[in-house]
């Protein structure tokens, strides 16, 4: 199982990549860096919790999991 900290840092990180390319998208298609930054950003934080979220459901789910043998 993964600790919250390992979660959120991993949420953290697809968010940061996701960020860039959404302002990028947004940019192209309102011609407005300020708006396009703006629905990133959005779309960031609704990512991250969505994400996070997800990574603590699966945590629960036992489904497809090997036992570990390190001792």
């Amino acid at each position: 199982m993964e600790t919250t900290l390992r979660t959120a840092a991993k949420a953290t990180t697809w968010q940061l990549s996701g960020l860039a390319v959404m302002t990028l998208i947004a940019y192209v298609l309102t011609g407005s860096i300020e708006t396009g930054g703006s629905i990133a950003a959005v779309s960031t934080l609704c990512g991250f919790a969505a994400f996070f979220l997800h990574e603590k459901l699966w945590s629960c789910v036992h489904w497809g999991r090997r036992a570990s043998n390190a001792g």
